[in-house]
């Protein structure tokens, strides 16, 4: 079931995929993911089996309300880099509390492709409310973002990353650090989280090759996570 709700400011997108769902995913949805984000939720539906929620929210301004600081690599516009707590509020003010308040206080997955991917990373240092993001192909090329990795803890508990095994080849110096950045990261995370609780995955092509397979493959990753969670709690109990 398809719906377009008004959320707050925003409009969402909201799926909702088999009976009971177990996990409520979130993604931000810029133009580029409209065409795409139906056969997207099909894919992860498909991959997993796993009855869930996805409430794709629109984002206006790419940029403005992605980038989590000012990079002139990004843009040159004052305004990039300003706004991403405000987009992070809205969800976990708004969003996130409609959601639950109709679905139950499900697991919640953070999610989304390029800039929405470095947002999803970032938030999952900012908020304590998502047990899982998956950043694909995200823009981990921004200026100091080791840096700012290295200073901050993680709260979901798991991390899904991504890349494209064309991208690091760009020939903008500042976007063919990706490659770089990624691997970093990717040990970064294994220290602190576990192996078991973040992967790197390497995907056939450039950056706007399978935007929403990607994307659907980073959802399906943390969906099984979490479902391997609730079964080993049950086993407990």
């Amino acid at each position: 079931m398809k719906q377009t709700l008004q959320i707050g400011r925003r409009e969402c997108l909201l799926y909702n995929e088999g009976e009971k769902p177990k996990v409520l995913l979130i993604q931000t949805l810029g133009a580029q993911e409209r065409g795409s984000i139906d056969s997207e939720v099909d894919m992860i539906s498909e991959a997993t089996g796993t009855s869930f929620v996805m409430a794709a929210f629109a984002i206006g301004d790419w940029e403005v309300e992605l980038t989590p600081w000012h990079d002139p690599a990004v843009s040159k516009r004052q305004a990039v880099g300003e706004h991403a707590f405000d987009t992070l509020d809205y969800i976990t003010d708004s969003l996130i509390p409609c959601l639950k308040e109709r679905f139950g206080h499900l697991p919640v997955v953070l999610g989304g492709y390029s800039l929405g991917g470095l947002f999803s990373r970032w938030a999952a240092s900012k908020a304590e409310c998502f047990e899982a993001v998956a950043a694909v192909s995200p823009s981990l090329w921004i200026d100091a973002w080791c840096g700012f990795s290295d200073a901050h803890a993680v709260y979901a508990r798991y991390v899904y990353l991504s890349l494209g095994d064309r991208e690091e080849h760009s020939r903008n110096k500042a976007i063919a650090q990706v490659g770089n950045n990624i691997r970093w990261e990717h040990e970064h995370l294994k220290q602190i989280l576990g192996s078991d609780h973040t992967t790197l995955e390497w995907n056939t092509g450039n950056h706007f090759v399978d935007g929403a397979r990607r994307t659907a493959k980073g959802f399906a990753w943390c969906i099984s996570r979490i479902q391997k969670d609730i079964i080993i709690s049950n086993k407990e109990k």
